[in-house]
């Protein structure tokens, strides 16, 4: 009950530290008002030293006692001074993340420039309870900081509450803040780890005006992939060989094999989600072996192509999927 209380007390401070409501506009800009400093356990040590001297200089009446307490409390406002200005009016941009599966780790790309002409120096960047990164940024300069989140759920992820610290140069003092930039990772389903094979019959082997691996002139041979269709193995090739790998005839012209990854062909006993799945495993299959397919999902069709950007926009659509709308 403590725990939760205190979680409840903190939730409560960050929003009013955050000065905005999120996800925040780029660019974000660590304000002086949004900036806050405290005595970390080595400065109340260093405090208490200092208290612990200065009884014992004005009981033993030593001027240089007192000089020492003096001068080592300058160097502790001093400290106080350095260590908020190392963050102060630090300016923080989304970069890029690369979409990912569930399962995975999204990167979080974080631009972090400094327009001062001194540097930043340790600067340490976590999300949730994650192990800090720690960076530096050169005078008027950029560094680029990359936080890992895990992908637990398809769809957008957006990036969580980051929250960047700092204890140079001394280590008597913290100086942090927070920041929520607008800033989401695309997630992919999962492929199946088994999955049926691709769909060969019905629409399966239309042609396509694309050259390719097609049906028309042989061109040689690779070796066999899951998703290769039966009838291209090589059987006089494996056959003249002892325990050699299975070979797939590749074949090139104007008939390039395509097929069709169609939701309502699978049994309808399958949940929503590990039919993503499996249509997940189908495009990455059809892609390895270089097909042309097209994608069917309830009001979404993508017409048979293939390539990288053909994968991605198929896998983005699996990714925000919805019931009954693509």
């Amino acid at each position: 009950m403590l725990a939760a209380l205190r979680h409840r007390m903190h939730e409560t401070f960050v929003r009013w530290a955050l000065r905005v409501r999120p996800p925040e506009p780029a660019p974000i800009i660590l304000t002086q008002r949004r900036v806050y400093v405290l005595p970390t356990r080595a400065g109340l040590a260093y405090a208490t030293a200092l208290g612990v001297i200065l009884l014992g200089a004005m009981n033993y009446n030593l001027s240089l006692g007192h000089a020492l307490v003096f001068l080592l409390a300058g160097l502790g406002v001093v400290t106080i001074l350095h260590t908020f200005r190392n963050l102060a009016l630090l300016e923080i941009r989304p970069g890029r993340c690369e979409p990912v599966f569930v399962g995975d780790v999204a990167r979080f790309a974080l631009i972090l420039k400094s327009q001062r002409p001194d540097a930043r120096t340790s600067l340490r960047l976590f999300v949730n309870a994650d192990a800090p990164l720690e960076v530096d940024v050169g005078p008027h300069a950029s560094t680029l900081a990359t936080l890992g989140v895990a992908a637990t759920k398809r769809g957008w992820l957006p990036m969580p509450r980051a929250t960047i610290e700092t204890t140079w140069p001394l280590g008597l003092v913290r100086a942090w803040s927070y920041a929520v930039p607008d800033f989401n990772c695309l997630v992919y389903p999962a492929p199946a780890a088994t999955a049926p094979p691709l769909p060969w019959g019905g629409e399966a082997a239309r042609g396509s005006t694309r050259d390719g691996r097609g049906a028309d002139d042989f061109s040689g041979l690779r070796k066999h992939q899951v998703a290769d269709a039966p009838r291209h193995v090589a059987w006089k090739a494996v056959a003249r060989q002892q325990d050699g790998p299975l070979l797939t005839k590749l074949f090139s012209g104007a008939s390039a094999q395509q097929i069709w990854l169609d939701w309502n062909t699978l049994p309808d006993a399958i949940a929503s989600e590990q039919r993503l799945a499996i249509l997940a495993r189908w495009m990455l299959d059809a892609d390895a072996a270089g097909l042309a397919w097209g994608l069917r999902l309830p009001a979404l069709q993508l017409a048979p192509d293939n390539g990288p950007e053909q994968l991605a926009a198929g896998l983005r659509a699996l990714a925000l999927y919805q019931d009954g709308k693509g």
